[in-house]
């Protein structure tokens, strides 16, 4: 396969100049201003007015496969992925069977390595089955894992967070924490602020996850592990995870899109609104925004979360906590942080692709010499969510009928054309 992509605006070293791009066997060859090739299999495309991005990375997402594949499949997970811009992402191990050991593991692995379109990396458990209660393997599956957790669930004993971090200390792998404390949850399902108060819900407070932060900040600095902390929602953690950096605990985290664009303000009684941890206060958002602007927060992530149609329809009381975001997730921060001004639309790719590769290990520079990983965008299509389009399983998202810009018209991984509209 070769490929010529003229007239793009590349994203180059932190900033976005126009080059082209020769792509042959899979690799860049060359970026230069003006590449011709008397070559007849070449393909080219002419991306005027198109932006060439590095591939986002997506370090959180369900694909539900083994187990749940009437919520998501890792074929119609990983081709939604590919539509919104990705090439690579790292699929949580909530599943059945729960890759706790490498024959569990393989189960998954072996789906990976028959269906996904893109770059997918899993994740082996921190516990047997996810049940907070004795190791997992985790010698006998680092190497064909991208990182340890138990997504979903807190570790709620100490000291099994503790032996995890160490045990990922002494094999150079992250420990990414879903963080909550069960006994403060007390049946809450939305968030325990004004919106719950006014509309009779029961709320879940916001020290279920800092609490568990602050715990394993302190864990991390004792064990000098690698420390991730995935989907964070609140004021508090932002400002410990902050403190925790100017410490030097080796500490980064993730929040998602919707909890930089919605609040507890903008919740109605639809399931497409209820999500683990939920959305928060407005001050909540805010200080997650700041948190974006200075650094504090490293990268975003979609936790991805397909449900059926009737587990989602179920109000917020009862439907099943989980919302979708591969394909929404770059138009959706596009429009409400860099068109209004909030962050530049450089940041946001640092955001969706350079800090999580740096971190994960997964390169995702453009560059000479470099796998063709690519995300190309047409940043002035209008347009307005319908999940009835997506090519996701799952159809709940608070975007729903958001107006939109940003439309991806391309994904390349490893040179190979895996979406294209």
């Amino acid at each position: 396969m070769k490929y010529l992509l003229k007239n793009a605006n590349v994203f180059l070293n932190k900033t976005i100049c126009q080059k082209d791009i020769f792509i042959s066997d899979g690799k860049i060859v060359s970026i230069a201003d003006n590449i011709t090739s008397a070559e007849t299999d070449v393909e080219i495309f002419n991306m005027s007015n198109c932006f060439l991005f590095p591939g986002f990375v997506d370090v959180h997402v369900h694909l539900r496969e083994p187990g749940f594949s009437y919520k998501e499949t890792i074929k119609t997970g990983s081709l939604a992925a590919a539509r919104g811009g990705y090439t690579d992402v790292c699929a949580m191990p909530n599943l059945n069977p729960v890759p706790d050991s490498v024959e569990h593991l393989q189960e998954e692995l072996d789906i990976i390595n028959r269906d996904a379109v893109i770059n997918v990396h899993p994740y082996g458990s921190i516990s047997v089955n996810e049940e907070g209660q004795i190791l997992s393997d985790m010698d006998g599956m680092a190497e064909n894992v991208i990182a340890f957790s138990d997504d979903g669930r807190g570790v709620q004993r100490d000291g099994l967070m503790k032996d995890a971090m160490l045990k990922a200390k002494s094999l150079d792998k992250i420990i990414a924490a879903h963080c909550e404390v069960n006994e403060l949850l007390k049946g809450g399902y939305i968030h325990d602020g004004e919106y719950a108060k006014t509309h009779g819900h029961r709320g879940i407070c916001s020290e279920s996850e800092w609490g568990q932060i602050k715990r394993d900040i302190q864990l991390a600095n004792e064990t000098k592990c690698k420390y991730h902390v995935c989907h964070v929602s609140t004021k508090e953690s932002v400002e410990l995870i902050r403190q925790a950096k100017k410490d030097g605990v080796d500490i980064t985290c993730e929040t998602g899109p919707h909890y930089l664009v919605f609040c507890d303000k903008d919740l109605i009684e639809d399931g497409k609104f209820k999500m683990n941890p939920p959305l928060r206060a407005e001050d909540d958002k805010l200080a997650l925004i700041e948190g974006v602007i200075d650094g504090t927060i490293d990268m975003i992530a979609t936790d991805h979360a397909p449900h059926s149609a009737e587990e989602k329809s179920r109000g917020l009381e009862k439907s099943l906590m989980g919302v979708v975001g591969l394909e929404v997730a770059f138009p959706a921060l596009y429009t409400n942080l860099v068109k209004t001004g909030v962050v530049t639309l450089e940041k946001l790719v640092e955001l969706m692709s350079l800090n999580p590769g740096k971190r994960f290990g997964i390169d995702t520079e453009i560059a000479e010499g470099k796998f063709a990983n690519i995300s190309v965008w047409n940043l002035d299509k209008e347009y307005t969510v319908d999940p009835d389009d997506f090519l996701t399983m799952g159809r709940a998202t608070p975007f729903d009928k958001m107006k939109v810009f940003g439309e991806c018209v391309m994904t390349i991984v490893k040179g190979e054309i895996k979406w294209k509209n």
